[in-house]
């Protein structure tokens, strides 16, 4: 049977540490923050150095005795920076420069036969490459062909004026003057589920039936202040000039505490031109209209708060009647609080992006 002291192999040299290493080693031992495997090669070291034999050392904290002679022998040669990991050797890129432009370029200037656009599957397969693989690249390159957006550019020989315009009252408003973003959201309608709506349970979302009965349809008219974010609003069932006169008369009681001017910013429709519209701005003449430009609604404030309104009242909601949604949509606007939208885009920046799509949709002799 081999003795202990055959198993030890050669006497290795002993570790001095200098009052720094040593304070540093046992910085590193004490603070909390330290690495588990770096806290156990300092202790390594600062054990060898106090004269702890190797097997020793090694059943002490539980590790091998090889482990022991590594890090020592490290920080005997290399010192502190020893006890560091050595970078590690990375596997050879598999996937080449070319073969990413490759497939980059494939996604960008075609379409799969049959097909309105690339899957991962579908161009994992065309190319030869993984589906993890395409999905980074994409990833890394921004790259979406599942998704899509609309826009529409807009005709109004006086876009950019309009544009300025409404811009302007948003960032830099008049003084004395209050503006509001006036619109109609028509057309709402007051669907009722087939069958209750179970309530939502952990791990189970809320759940309602697909189909649903019609109950009628109302339009809620708003005047929303861009800049406290107050709203006046009043549902009609009806969208016609007649209600659209009501709601100015609405809004004009509403403001009859204050003698400032009126800047009211409104969209194309045709109940905002009739004549008898435009005979009641000329007898309040402290109404100033500024319609936005043709295909252009984004522009008006209000289209944000008609969001807000769809997500949070209606769409999730089961009304028996129109007065119920009615209901639901003015609990809603009584809730909320008044606060302004921050309108962040400055007119330069809205045309020059304008100016990007309508370079990329020109077609030169057309």
């Amino acid at each position: 049977m081999r003795n202990l002291a055959s198993m030890r192999g050669p006497k290795l040299p002993d570790l001095v540490l200098n009052e720094a290493e040593r304070s540093k080693l046992e910085m590193l031992v004490r603070r909390p923050k330290t690495a588990q495997r770096m806290a156990l090669r300092a202790r390594i070291v600062l054990m060898a150095a106090d004269g702890a034999a190797n097997v020793n050392l090694a059943k002490e904290l539980k590790i091998s005795r090889a482990t022991v002679i590594k890090w020592r022998e490290r920080f005997r040669i290399q010192r502190l920076d020893g006890l560091l990991d050595e970078p590690r050797v990375q596997a050879p890129r598999v996937v080449t420069d070319e073969v990413v432009e490759q497939l980059v370029t494939k996604t960008l200037e075609s379409t799969p036969v049959g097909k309105t656009h690339w899957s991962q599957r579908d161009m994992a397969k065309h190319v030869g490459l993984s589906r993890a693989t395409v999905a980074r690249v994409w990833k890394a390159f921004a790259l979406q062909p599942h998704r899509r957006e609309s826009f529409k550019l807009s005709p109004d020989p006086q876009f950019v004026e309009k544009v300025r315009d409404i811009v302007g009252l948003y960032m830099t408003p008049p003084e004395n003057a209050v503006v509001l973003c006036i619109d109609e959201k028509s057309q709402i309608q007051a669907l009722e589920r087939t069958q209750p709506i179970l309530p939502l349970r952990p791990g189970v979302p809320e759940q309602q039936t697909h189909d649903y009965a019609r109950n009628g349809t109302t339009t809620l008219f708003a005047a929303l202040n861009a800049h406290t974010g107050s709203v006046v609003r009043k549902c009609f069932r009806r969208h016609r000039a007649k209600e659209y006169l009501a709601f100015l008369r609405l809004l004009d009681s509403s403001l009859q505490h204050t003698e400032d001017e009126v800047h009211l910013i409104v969209d194309n429709y045709a109940t905002h031109k009739t004549p008898s519209v435009q005979r009641w701005f000329a007898k309040h003449p402290r109404f100033h209209v500024h319609f936005t430009p043709t295909y252009a609604s984004w522009l008006n404030m209000v289209e944000r708060l008609f969001a807000e309104v769809t997500d949070k009242a209606i769409r999730r909601g089961s009304f028996p009647s129109v007065r119920s949604l009615e209901r639901a949509i003015e609990h809603y606007l009584a809730a909320r609080d008044d606060r302004p939208y921050v309108w962040t885009a400055s007119a330069d920046a809205i045309l020059a992006r304008v100016g990007k799509y309508c370079s990329r949709t020109y077609e030169p002799g057309h």
